[in-house]
């Protein structure tokens, strides 16, 4: 008898966590379909390194065309869907509630829809967040903490997490939501606040740029490694029976945390100074011999009343018990870890960069 291939279709391939999983598909001997969007500009270079695959199949799709998603997936017929795509910038969704609504919320809504109708073997995973936690009063957040979404996209992904859950219970198809907690690495997007530190303070010793701006300093995050996230979507549909799960380090800091690890990495003190919006960080001292573009004294750090958000998500934190217990899975990276990539990939495009331009 001759082995069949499973066949995985990923939206949102090329995104941070997509590429990390078409790479992990592919490595299980998978056959991999993803769905990009077409534009006017090239926006596959996440997975440039497995795009000449022969396993690795891109097609143009959009969340918000129920016909070609039908298409696609009759086409396709997968053995696993994972539905990773999605507006899925917290502050965006503030200003484009509509179109994040209808690719977050109805997005997931069609596929299960045509999961339904079409094949109803397929598995399923949603990608869901600990957005849904929003304004929470418990330290740590698990399967059974209180949702209270404090954003357009988090109350998008609230409807796709229950919708998600209906489908699996109503109509018996294995669909899976993973709630997973702040997820970095040198692939996550340059407005995303990790990379937006890590990017700008090598601008900074580099010269390029003399300081960054930022929000809420005291927003308190858990943060882990898109590759360990993307493996655990997976296990989710590697087991007899669908659940859902918290995704996390159970370890947590703030962001003006994160910044000082990122300048003690560098070999940079930095001090802080004044309060409130007013608030500032301060060069104190650095490793003169790493050629930074630096003078101490030197505000790298400014406040800007405009990247809070409406209604702040102050503490989040996970406790993946369950998820340890039934998949025995386990965060492999560090945050210092995460930190060190991000900051020496980040190094390492801008100096080929500015040699490319002279």
């Amino acid at each position: 008898m001759k082995y069949k291939k499973k066949i995985a279709l990923i939206t949102g391939i090329t995104g941070q966590t997509g590429s990390y999983l078409a790479e992990f598909l592919l490595k299980k001997n998978y056959i991999v379909h993803g769905i990009i969007r077409r534009t006017s500009l090239i926006n596959t270079h996440r997975i440039n390194n497995i795009f000449s695959n022969q396993n690795l199949k891109l097609h143009y799709g959009d969340l918000s065309d129920p016909l070609n998603l039908d298409n696609l997936i009759r086409t396709i017929n997968p053995t696993e869907i994972y539905n990773l795509a999605a507006q899925s910038h917290v502050a965006v969704s503030f200003k484009l509630p509509e179109y994040t609504t209808n690719i977050n919320a109805l997005g997931c809504l069609r596929i299960l829809e045509i999961i339904k109708k079409f094949n109803n073997k397929i598995k399923f995973y949603q990608a869901s967040t600990s957005e849904l936690y929003g304004l929470t009063i418990t330290r740590m957040q698990n399967e059974k903490t209180v949702f209270y979404p404090q954003s357009p996209y988090a109350i998008s992904k609230l409807y796709a997490y229950w919708i998600t859950k209906h489908y699996r219970e109503s109509y018996k198809i294995f669909a899976c939501n993973g709630i997973l907690f702040n997820h970095e690495s040198s692939r996550r997007g340059e407005t995303f606040v990790t990379r937006k530190i890590t990017i700008g303070l090598a601008k900074i010793i580099l010269g390029i740029e003399k300081r960054i701006e930022l929000g809420n300093l005291d927003s308190l995050r858990d943060w882990g490694h898109a590759k360990d996230y993307a493996e655990m979507q997976w296990l989710m549909l590697q087991k007899k029976i669908p659940s859902d799960y918290v995704i996390s380090t159970g370890k947590q800091y703030s962001v003006r945390k994160f910044v000082e690890m990122c300048l003690k990495y560098m070999n940079i003190n930095i001090s802080w100074k004044g309060k409130g919006l007013n608030e500032i960080g301060v060069i104190e001292d650095f490793d003169k011999n790493k050629n930074y573009k630096l003078k101490k004294g030197q505000i790298i750090v400014k406040i800007n009343k405009k990247y809070f958000r409406p209604s702040e998500v102050r503490n989040l934190l996970g406790d993946s018990s369950k998820a340890k217990k039934e998949l025995k899975w386990k965060n492999k990276y560090s945050i210092k870890e995460i930190i060190s990539e991000m900051i020496d990939h980040d190094i390492h495009i801008l100096k080929n960069k500015l040699i490319n331009e002279y």
